[in-house]
């Protein structure tokens, strides 16, 4: 059995505002063609009536031009997510990027119209090195992990 991961899916109020997002702070790369889909395929496959999406693929960096993308839709009609960014919070918990500069990065997302969440820490992590982290939101909520590893030799 080949298993190969693909993609990882945000649904988006706009997907245009947040697919700029991410390629503003972390350089992600569209890949067309950008999707406009719908009909009873669609319908049938995502269980969704009326299904209709537009939005685009986004390369993550740091992976190869056949890396795994981020995928970001908006559907014609979207139902409304229940409780605030938690780290806690049901379902899936955060996307995580490894920058260079992690105080940066977070200026650079809220500047883009996202948020801090938690305060930086710095913590030795016995046997792999020093972890540098913080978790933030992007601009529709969705918590982002901003994190830097200075390996132990």
């Amino acid at each position: 059995m080949s298993v190969r991961y693909a993609h990882t899916n945000i649904i988006s109020q706009d997907w245009k505002k947040l697919t700029d997002f991410y390629i503003q702070v972390f350089d992600c790369r569209p890949i067309p063609p950008q999707r406009n889909q719908s009909g009873g395929w669609l319908e049938k496959g995502t269980g969704v009536k009326n299904a209709h999406l537009q939005g685009m693929h986004l390369l993550l960096p740091g992976h190869g031009d056949s890396g795994p993308t981020l995928e970001i839709y908006s559907y014609g009609e979207m139902i409304e997510k229940n409780n605030p960014p938690m780290a806690n919070r049901k379902g899936l918990g955060h996307l995580a990027f490894e920058v260079e500069n992690v105080d940066e990065t977070v200026q650079r997302i809220i500047s883009l119209g996202g948020k801090k969440i938690g305060d930086i820490v710095k913590k030795a992590v016995k046997e792999v090195g020093m972890l540098t982290f913080v978790y933030a939101a992007d601009p529709e909520g969705n918590i982002i992990e901003v994190q830097n590893w200075q390996y132990s030799s």
